[in-house]
This record gives C-alpha cells, sequence and structure tokens, in this order.
C-alpha cells in the first residue's frame, strides 16, 4: 500500500514537472523580407481587402502587380500581392499576415518564403502546404488564388 502512494506521487509530480516546461522561444525576428526579391510590409491594410490589379511605376513592359483578397484564418488575416510580368508570376509579397505573437512570427518567418518559392516555381496556387504552418498555407492559397484570377493566369 505504501508503495502504490509512493509510486502515484511520483507521477504526479514527474507529470506536474512536464507540464509546467515551456519550450524554448527562438523567436528571433528578423527585418529580412517575407517576399522573394522585394522588402516585405507586415502592416495591416485598412480596407485593403479588395484587390485591384496596379501597373509598376515606371514600367515600359507589361508588369503589373495585383493583390489577392485577404483570407481570414484562425490565427489572422493572410494577404498576398503578385507581381506579373509577361504572364508569368515574377514575385510574391505577403502584405498581411498573422504576427501578433513570437509564435506566429517564428512560423510565418519560416513558412512564407517557402510558400513564395513553391508558388513562383509552380506558377499556380496548386501548391503544398507548409507542416506547421497549414492555417497560413490555407490563407496564402486562397489569397494567391484571388490574385491569380484577377492577372487572368
Amino acid at each position: 500500500m505504501r508503495r502504490i502512494i509512493v509510486s502515484c506521487a511520483a507521477t504526479i509530480s514527474g507529470v506536474v514537472l512536464l507540464l509546467s516546461l515551456k519550450p524554448h522561444s527562438t523567436a528571433t525576428t528578423s527585418s529580412a523580407s517575407i517576399s522573394t526579391g522585394s522588402s516585405q510590409s507586415s502592416s495591416s491594410t485598412a480596407g485593403g481587402t479588395s484587390a485591384s490589379p496596379s501597373p509598376s511605376a515606371g514600367s515600359s513592359t507589361s508588369t503589373r502587380t495585383f493583390t489577392g483578397t485577404a483570407a481570414q484564418t484562425r490565427f489572422g488575416p493572410v494577404q498576398v500581392k503578385i507581381t506579373v510580368k509577361n504572364k508569368k508570376i515574377t514575385n510574391i509579397e505577403v502584405v498581411e499576415y498573422p504576427s501578433d505573437n513570437p509564435k506566429d512570427q517564428e512560423i510565418n518567418n519560416y513558412a512564407l518564403p517557402v510558400l513564395n518559392q513553391e508558388a513562383i516555381s509552380a506558377q499556380s496556387a496548386q501548391i503544398d502546404s507548409v507542416s506547421g504552418a497549414t492555417y497560413t498555407s490555407d490563407g496564402y492559397v486562397s489569397s494567391l488564388q484571388s490574385a491569380i484570377d484577377q492577372a487572368g493566369l
């Protein structure tokens, strides 16, 4: 009987200690660009959910930008802007994404460049989700598809 009480107390103590541990925070937020080839703007766009094409400044070729509709996810909106030149996606900039806490920042600093690279390689929204960033990936694909639809690709 005494052994049972001691082993139960030890087990409970071990579980409590394990649950009280907090994971290391590797939230090294870099000011590096989330987009491929241009600087990132992580500010929210007030009323920026409308998606309208706009020609790039100083462009004499067929370079245009299209901003996708902001996709609402569980952790916040995700919105992308694509640059199209000669009917090819040349750049994708993530305009808005969840970044309210260090965990969101950590996940998105990893996931968004991967999503950008995959989308530019695929030239479509038919890309795989990033493991651990499923909600962001789904919002990204939705906003990207909206921008691609506007571009007529």
